[in-house]
């Protein structure tokens, strides 16, 4: 920018303001503090440009009102004229040419290749290239959720679907989709609801009728919640923190047979029953039985004449804390010396309660290719 154009624009600027402190042209109407803030602008243009009324080499022909004026004359006034474009362009996104949507549905079928050759991240870029061809496709997201959960990104799925849903509303794939994002996040219910909504768009599909029976046979497999180690009782009428020593416990249960019939447990049990610190337990509970209920294992305790009936009459007895201390004892104690075992069952426990947890438990879930 040419220093002297800034100078003489500068020094026209000033003696525009200084016009308006003298009540010029227009006629200012400052107010008393609007004359101080006026002056304030004039001394620190002064400073910043170096530039001052005294130098009249500087002075043009016409005034910068007059310039302005003459500039303006006959042109609308435009109030808040780029926030509303803004606004219509976000609420109504454009409609894509021709053109852009057959090169989009190229893009598309680029996509769906790469993802049966298992080339998700590259699908997912198509897709992506897609949609910024035609964002009004719900098509295109519905198939970029499917690289996305490929992927293992199933929150950016579930969005993808929403998408999809906004624009075409009764798209049943886009349920069907996210049912199965769901589902690999263990969100079985919100899963279940997905598969519902899909199934009641397409009756026919047996694909959305087998997830469905799935996530609502994997809800019925969810455990139960269950009172906290010093609020309540667990399987066989043990306190919890003594029903579920060392993590053993677990909803399903175990073999107990097979667990029985095994030396090495069967042997760590008759060392433990011998420990002196072991039977100091006696009072309260018969070690057979305590053994019976370790995680859960069998049913309610039998204990001896003269003993308290129940764990509760136990408590109320004073015993609870004794007990609690007893369990987490015998717990350090297996789980020091046998560890392996202790392992043994809790892998158990897994099998008992319904198998692992991961992609592996939706390994049954059935996912459609991607739309053509």
């Amino acid at each position: 920018m040419e220093k002297e154009v800034v100078s003489r624009l500068v020094y026209s600027m000033i003696q525009f303001l200084q016009s308006q402190l003298e009540g010029g042209t227009g006629g200012s109407n400052l107010s008393e503090e609007g004359i101080e803030s006026v002056e304030v602008a004039v001394q620190c243009l002064e400073t910043a440009y170096g530039v001052s009324l005294s130098q009249n080499d500087l002075a043009v022909s016409k005034s910068l009102y007059q310039i302005f004026n003459e500039a303006t004359k006959g042109e609308p006034v435009r109030e808040n004229a780029t926030r509303i474009t803004s606004v219509k362009m976000e609420s109504a996104p454009k409609e894509a040419t021709p053109e852009e949507k057959e090169e989009a549905e190229q893009l598309k079928n680029e996509g769906n290749k790469l993802m049966r050759d298992e080339k998700c991240t590259e699908a997912l870029d198509c897709y992506t290239k897609a949609i910024s061809k035609d964002c009004l496709n719900a098509v295109y997201y519905c198939n970029r959720a499917a690289a996305h959960s490929k992927l293992n990104n199933q929150r950016e799925a579930i969005e993808d679907c929403k998408r999809a849903l906004e624009i075409e509303p009764q798209y049943s794939k886009a349920y069907g989709r996210m049912g199965l994002a769901y589902s690999s996040l263990n969100d079985h219910h919100q899963a279940k609801e997905c598969y519902k909504k899909a199934l009641e768009l397409e009756p026919d599909n047996d694909s959305y009728r087998g997830n469905l029976s799935i996530a609502e046979e994997k809800i019925l497999r969810e455990p139960q919640p269950r009172a906290n180690s010093l609020g309540g009782f667990g399987p066989g009428g043990l306190p919890f923190g003594l029903g579920n020593l060392a993590g053993l416990g677990g909803p399903g249960g175990p073999d107990l047979a097979s667990m029985l019939n095994n030396p090495a447990l069967m042997n760590m049990a008759t060392q433990l029953m011998s420990d002196p610190n072991m039977q100091n337990m006696h009072s309260h509970f018969r070690m057979s039985s305590f053994m019976g209920n370790v995680g859960g294992l069998g049913g309610p305790a039998t204990v001896p004449t003269g003993a308290p009936s129940a764990p509760a009459e136990a408590a109320s007895n004073g015993g609870m804390e004794a007990l609690l201390t007893a369990g987490r004892q015998l717990a350090e104690q297996m789980q020091s010396q046998h560890p392996e075992l202790v392992e043994q069952i809790r892998q158990q426990m897994n099998r008992g309660a319904g198998g692992s947890t991961g992609d592996s438990q939706n390994s049954n879930d059935q996912d459609p290719p991607p739309q053509s």
